[in-house]
């Protein structure tokens, strides 16, 4: 479930076609102080990213910080992406034609700052950068840190 405070914060963004700079220091401070909580204000960051045309420069490391915060160490086994989390994720972050350059790199976070991560969204970055042609993001991945698809 998405509180109050962050559902107004996206209805008001979504009206405004914006997210400045004291949007985004609100949402850290009054809205989201302890980070994201459950999958739901994560999903309803992921669509506030791609309805915004042109955020603020600190939207993006501000939400790649909030996903990997809650992908990597909120959910359980921390460290650890596969089966279903990493399923959703990669649902939530190609949804509606792909993913933004901020949902792309956020992946890439999540696969440098876990421990473990499924096939699945390796594949997903690997696919993704082929269709935006992204010549600047480059994944390289120890094999260790690598989980079989489940």
């Amino acid at each position: 479930m998405i509180n109050s405070k962050l559902r107004a914060f996206i209805d008001k963004a979504y009206d405004d076609r914006a997210i400045s700079e004291w949007d985004v220091r609100t949402l850290l401070r009054h809205i989201l102080p302890d980070g994201i909580s459950n999958r739901e204000e994560a999903n309803a960051l992921i669509a506030l990213d791609r309805l915004v045309p042109k955020p603020c420069n600190a939207w993006s490391d501000v939400l790649i910080a909030l996903l990997v915060d809650y992908v990597v160490w909120a959910e359980r086994p921390t460290g650890v992406v596969r089966g279903d989390d990493a399923h959703w994720l990669v649902s939530s972050l190609g949804a509606a034609g792909g993913p933004t350059r901020t949902a792309l790199r956020a992946a890439h976070e999540i696969v440098r700052e876990a421990q473990e991560v499924d096939d699945i969204l390796i594949n997903f970055i690997l696919a993704s950068q082929r269709l935006q042609d992204a010549d600047d993001v480059v994944l390289e991945l120890p094999a260790r840190r690598r989980a079989n698809a489940a």
